[in-house]
């Protein structure tokens, strides 16, 4: 290297070949290992049908080019970005650790040859920089060689830490879920057996657990009946078949065998691909947070409330919306003959959109995923006892905040969404298979050309769902195919 003393990091100019060459195969051989096996697990879900859960595989694989593009910049980039000169006094402002300004200058920004092998191949990255250029002009680099590298292993660490955790969410919410099959095939098993009967509302027990009456106190108690619910026993077996049949009665009325169970997992796991991913807007977070890490402020700390506030609040309104469900049946009748059926509507939802509430999930895993992963990042970078971690008096209840975010979004949250969000005006286009999608969207093709025809009467959108659902039924039927793509789901 230019200027190198005794103990400067030798060039690949005098590097022995056959380092390079081991060195190149051994990361060569990593990387198509791991790509094959994300291949192999990509066609075992393809083989299985599962291809939702493949889609959410190739949107990681998305992340991971995404991760490899933004480290080749880092490493393209970083000689011009060390030439890029500030003046020192510049970076005694707004750091995450408190530093005298001859520490800085030595320390921080130091180009000399100590820091060793490691040191040198940090430096070795950067091939092409003047590492004097920026001290000639008695300025200092706008970020030195090793805050680049710390910054590039810190964004890695953040995807990876991203994609792992919202797996274990989607796991632990269907594991949840399960006991829920058994209420399924009970639902199913009873359908048209019991006798029609006049009951009294409050005789059903979806009524006498949700209801809590009318007035400012009956408000007031079902809110927080809704903020305590969720921490136990968030669904019952009265709500799922109770939630079930209203589902089955507004969307598709001419399949009372319908799966609602198998229709449910299959919209989270295409739900699954929108979670795992690192939208545009998560990355500005990333460098919001980032730039508000100050000595003194303990910004993290407080900013660690924020996805445990939402997720209660998501939670809360979740239950709530069951809570609305019974309300709406017992203001609207005092007897009802038959089973009790509920009214899915988008009035119940924030802004009556449904979907805010997996936007708001998304976000709260990414940013518990953003904690975590600079958390472990600090302590094997810098040690416990940085002072970029902070006091232990703020570091545990973060740590605590996270693992509790983690648990109540895997048992609770999660399948609080599965069903509730169900309750809306429309279903998702998962309900059919694909060789259904492909039909129907034929079907869409044939109606826009032939739309001079007369159409009779106006229906709402859940009505004109329904009927669609109902039509597909009846296409199977006549064609002899016993409608197993629709009542299969």
């Amino acid at each position: 290297m230019a200027g190198g003393g005794s103990e400067s990091a030798p060039t690949l100019e005098y590097t022995p070949t056959w380092i390079v060459a081991l060195v190149c195969t051994v990361i060569v051989l990593i990387s198509l290992v791991f790509e094959r096996l994300l291949h192999r697990l990509g066609k075992v879900l393809k083989k299985k049908n599962q291809m939702h859960l493949f889609d959410a595989l190739q949107k990681i694989k998305e992340e991971l080019m995404l991760l490899g593009f933004i480290s080749l910049l880092l490493v393209v980039f970083q000689g011009s970005i060390q030439r890029i000169c500030i003046s020192e006094s510049l970076t005694h402002h707004l750091r995450p650790c408190k530093r005298d300004a001859a520490a800085t200058s030595t320390a921080h920004y130091s180009v000399s040859s100590s820091g060793g092998i490691v040191g040198g191949a940090r430096r070795l990255l950067a091939s092409g920089g003047d590492s004097t250029h920026c001290q000639k002009k008695g300025k200092v680099p706008l970020l030195s060689l090793e805050a680049i590298h710390e910054l590039h292993i810190f964004i890695f660490v953040l995807a990876v830490t991203h994609v792992v955790l919202s797996a274990i969410t989607v796991v632990l919410g269907l594991a949840q879920m399960r006991t829920w099959r058994n209420w399924e095939d009970l639902a199913q098993n009873s359908q048209g057996n019991a006798p029609l009967k006049i009951n009294h509302v409050q005789q059903f027990e979806f009524i006498r657990n949700r209801f809590k009456g009318f007035g400012k106190d009956s408000f007031i108690s079902s809110w927080l009946h809704s903020f305590f619910k969720q921490f136990y026993g968030s669904i019952t077996k009265t709500d799922y078949i109770t939630m079930r049949l209203g589902f089955i009665m507004t969307h598709c009325k001419g399949n009372p065998k319908f799966n609602f169970y198998n229709y449910m997992i299959r919209v989270l796991e295409s739900d699954f691909r929108k979670v795992v991913g690192i939208s545009w807007y998560l990355w500005i977070f990333v460098m919001i947070f980032l730039a508000l890490n100050v000595d003194g402020w303990n910004a993290y700390f407080w900013i660690s409330f924020i996805p445990l506030i939402l997720l209660l609040a998501v939670g809360t309104k979740l239950e709530h919306i069951i809570i609305q469900l019974a309300h709406e049946v017992a203001e609207k009748h005092s007897a009802i003959a038959g089973d009790l059926v509920v009214t899915p509507s988008d009035h119940l939802f924030w802004f009556h959109r449904p979907k805010i509430v997996i936007f708001l999930i998304h976000f709260i895993l990414f940013q518990n995923a953003f904690e975590i992963s600079f958390f472990f990042w600090i302590l094997t970078t810098y040690g416990f006892d940085s002072c970029i971690m902070g006091k232990v008096g703020f570091i545990i209840p973060r740590i605590v905040i996270s693992v509790l975010i983690q648990l109540l979004c895997g048992y609770s949250t999660l399948p609080l969404y599965a069903i509730v969000t169900q309750m809306g005006n429309s279903f998702n286009k998962v309900i059919f298979n694909e060789n259904v999608q492909t039909r129907l969207l034929g079907w869409a093709e044939g109606v826009k050309n032939t739309k001079g025809t007369t159409v009779k009467g106006h229906k709402t959108p859940a009505e004109s769902e329904g009927v669609l659902l109902q039509n597909v039924v009846g296409y199977e039927t006549t064609t002899g195919r016993r409608g197993n793509e629709i009542s299969e789901v």
